[in-house]
């Protein structure tokens, strides 16, 4: 991993000086400068300051996208804090989970979740709830900001489920975005009248760093309260330049628009969450959707490979090459056999996270030798461009959310009356995988036994809607494992008629 101890002048108080008046942010249709982002941002901080908020303490937010989430992670950055934005769409049990791990000083919610946030915090007393709403009435501190930000200092804690389920919070340093900032700059370019748009959500490393790239390149990010494919089209038709989307919302904007071609004003739409098929990409050539695919991870400040826009048409299939400085390698996966060159994807450069918050030997594991072993796999093609093969061995990409299929196992064998569970994901037409559980009920207790609608429930109660699986069978004979006890995904896949698509 590459390593800079450079400082970095405030981004938006450096725009704020240069372009005062050019747009920084568009929020429910309301545009704001960068002198005004600037004075919202600092007035932001001496609020935070005022309940409390120092450098080095940790600021939660379960926040859907509004100008205040817009506004945070430049705020708490002029205070030394660290902002760890919660996933809006979490159980209250994982909630609690997150903010156990993360140890904020505060949570900051909306009218939408201010209620689970504080039941979240019902073990968390010393844990200040606010919401955006009351955090608008606090007078402001007179606390000196900090106008200048060392690159090694953490600047976010992302979750992001690992394999065993137990959640990891990627920090993100103030470097990491700085550098994932250039290398897509010399990648796709940056234009003065650019506008990103960020349907992504602002609790994800894409939708985060749409903003603080944009305010590092001194362009507008437009933010839209999640992903509607009539309004993402409405704004592109306004002007809207630049737009990062996955698989499933693409298609979603297409059918919206059916024929109709996109203006030339759009000049990229990022495409990323896994493979594309074919035939989308060929519609996207011939309604002038100009999509580039890129592969990238939480802990990488999201893009670490990313076509550029001359190649996009001609490289379907392949997520392109290294952003510089970055560098990635193909390391071959230890007991898979492979003949085309595939293996475990490695990535080596400034992008790559601090490490995982509280989890030195889990950090120490997947960071080995200086190259940060992404658990997911592809292979490089004769011209050095990478193919992602899989998300990662086992993830479920439904709607653009991953789901770990151990996570949801943990719970379904958390029911007394479940034996065995394997979760995999089949393909779907609408989410493009669905989350389907298999389950052998055999363990004693008292009551009936659980159908699919009480297994439903039961998950309904300790996860977010998206982990909850859409289909639950029922099998008889033990699941088939390998001689170590691991769950042989592949057999429980040919078990339902489904392949998994790469």
């Amino acid at each position: 991993m590459m390593e800079s101890a450079a400082a970095f002048p405030d981004w938006v108080a450096h725009q704020a000086r240069t372009r005062p008046g050019h747009p920084a942010l568009v929020v429910d249709g309301k545009t704001w400068t960068y002198a005004e982002l600037d004075a919202a941002a600092s007035g932001l901080s001496r609020k935070l300051a005022t309940l409390g908020v120092a450098a080095g303490d940790r600021v939660a937010t379960l926040l859907h996208n509004s100008f205040e989430m817009a506004v945070l992670p430049h705020a708490t950055l002029r205070l030394g804090a660290i902002l760890v934005p919660l996933n809006v769409r979490l159980s209250e049990r994982e909630l609690a989970w997150q903010i156990a791990d993360s140890k904020p000083r505060m949570i900051i919610s909306d009218r939408r979740t201010r209620e689970r946030a504080s039941n979240a915090l019902r073990e968390h007393a010393s844990v200040l709830a606010v919401s955006t709403d009351e955090l608008a009435g606090f007078a402001k501190s007179t606390v000196a900001l900090r106008f200048v930000h060392d690159g090694a200092a953490v600047l976010a804690i992302i979750y992001t489920s690992g394999t065993t389920g137990r959640p990891k919070g990627a920090m993100l340093t103030v470097s990491n975005f700085w550098w994932s900032a250039v290398g897509s700059a010399l990648n796709v370019g940056t234009q003065a009248g650019d506008r990103w748009i960020a349907c992504l959500p602002l609790f994800h490393v894409g939708g985060l760093s749409i903003l603080i790239r944009s305010a590092i390149y001194g362009t507008t990010a437009q933010v839209l309260d999640g992903f509607d494919e009539q309004a993402v089209n409405s704004a592109i038709d306004d002007g809207a330049t630049m737009i990062s989307v996955v698989t499933t919302m693409l298609e979603r904007m297409l059918n919206e628009r059916q024929t109709r071609a996109y203006p030339p004003t759009l000049r990229c739409v990022l495409l990323g969450g896994g493979p594309a098929p074919v035939s989308l990409l060929e519609r996207c050539v011939s309604m002038s959707a100009p999509v580039i695919q890129t592969y990238g991870l939480t802990e990488t400040c999201s893009q670490v490979v990313t076509l550029s826009p001359v190649e996009a048409a001609a490289r379907h299939g392949a997520a392109g090459k290294p952003l510089y400085p970055n560098e990635l390698r193909i390391e071959p996966a230890a007991n898979v056999s492979s003949n085309d060159g595939a293996g475990e994807i490695l990535v080596r450069g400034p992008i790559v996270m601090a490490g995982y918050l509280g989890q030195a030997d889990v950090t120490s594991h997947a960071m080995r030798g200086g190259w940060l072993h992404t658990g997911d796999f592809g292979r490089l093609d004769d011209e050095g461009y990478l193919h992602v093969l899989d998300r990662r061995d086992d993830l479920i990409v439904t709607g653009g959310e991953n789901v770990y299929p151990a996570e949801v196992e943990a719970v379904l064998f958390s029911h007394p009356f479940v034996a065995e569970a394997g979760v995999i994901g089949i393909t779907d037409s609408k989410w493009g995988q669905r989350v389907v559980a298999i389950t052998r009920l055999s363990r004693l207790s008292d009551g009936p036994a659980p159908d699919a609608a009480s297994l439903d429930a039961y998950c309904r109660a300790r996860l977010a809607g998206y982990k909850i699986p859409k289909e639950f069978r029922f099998v008889t004979a033990p699941l088939p494992r390998t001689a170590s006890g691991k769950l042989r995904r592949s057999e429980l896949r040919d078990l339902t008629g489904d392949s998994k698509s790469s």
